[in-house]
């Protein structure tokens, strides 16, 4: 598959129990668990999640091309690599440790994910991020995201006159620090703003994007909310959210469409297995 150290632990390994291994991680297991009950070396499991995010990587790459969505929704999502921001030293390199943001596109009407960009939560990856949206869109589309100030000046570089934007915020109620702290605050009103061209403010919405995070934070350990599972390399982020949105582009059913979002979109006629993803790249 791949031609590196990575690559040559998946030809030591059965097809079988990497197909076991990477079933495990896509569905929100912790590296050591999956050593736990695939009796698996963890250094193993996390080459292989390497090797397999980077094939999975260029299949989203070269898949998502010529895509037709009407509307699109933006948003981005919290994680951190090695330690958070505010224990960086002077000697880290801030680019690959401390504070990480994935910005995530999706179709709600696919529930495609066409692009998707790790990095820091700014205007540099935010503009590379839409930038490689545009290039995989074929008509004029509306965008939808939250008050992000990089989106704005992002979205005119990558897209200029051809896209209808609009911003929506949410207000939430004002709750004490309490036991309760940690549930989800309540929206109590939203706000919707026309940034640019004509957008149907009807449909100026994050709420599909927003329930992906949720998807991510379940089934991507090192994103849930208070563990010990974080990233150790930047490596490892970017290969792990690559094998997520793969899976989730082709292989998971979506309850609602009753296909992937793949087959909904038309880019395959067919549901992929795990076994797929990893042989792709033959």
């Amino acid at each position: 598959m791949v031609k590196s150290r990575e690559g040559a632990v998946m030809n030591r390994i059965s097809r079988d129990r990497q197909t076991q291994i990477i079933g495990c991680l896509v569905e929100g297991n912790s590296i050591r668990s999956t050593e736990r009950m695939t009796e698996t070396h963890r250094d193993t499991i996390m080459r292989l999640m390497i090797s397999a995010g980077e094939v999975c990587a260029n299949l989203m790459d070269e898949r998502m091309r010529n895509l037709s969505c009407r509307r699109i929704q933006l948003d981005e999502i919290w994680a951190y690599v090695q330690k958070k921001q505010r224990h960086l030293t002077p000697t880290d390199d801030p680019s690959r440790v401390g504070d990480q943001w994935t910005f995530v596109a999706l179709d709600p009407d696919t529930k495609i994910i066409p692009a998707f960009r790790v990095g820091k939560r700014d205007l540099e990856t935010a503009t590379a991020f839409l930038i490689d949206l545009s290039e995989r869109l074929i008509n004029r589309i509306q965008i939808s995201s939250d008050a992000l100030r990089a989106y704005v000046d992002a979205t005119e570089q990558a897209f200029g006159s051809d896209a209808d934007y609009g911003q929506i915020v949410k207000i939430y109620e004002c709750e004490p620090v309490g036991p309760g702290r940690y549930s989800p605050p309540h929206v109590v009103d939203a706000k919707r703003s026309v940034i640019s061209g004509n957008p149907d403010l009807r449909h100026i919405s994050t709420s599909y994007v927003e329930r992906q995070n949720l998807t991510m934070r379940m089934n991507m350990r090192r994103f849930t909310r208070l563990t010990n599972a974080f990233s150790k390399k930047i490596e490892n982020l970017r290969a792990a959210v690559a094998l997520h949105f793969a899976h989730y582009n082709f292989v998971r059913i979506h309850k609602t469409l009753r296909v992937t979002p793949a087959m909904e979109a038309g880019i395959t006629n067919r549901l992929w297995t795990i076994s797929d993803l990893l042989e792709w790249a033959n």
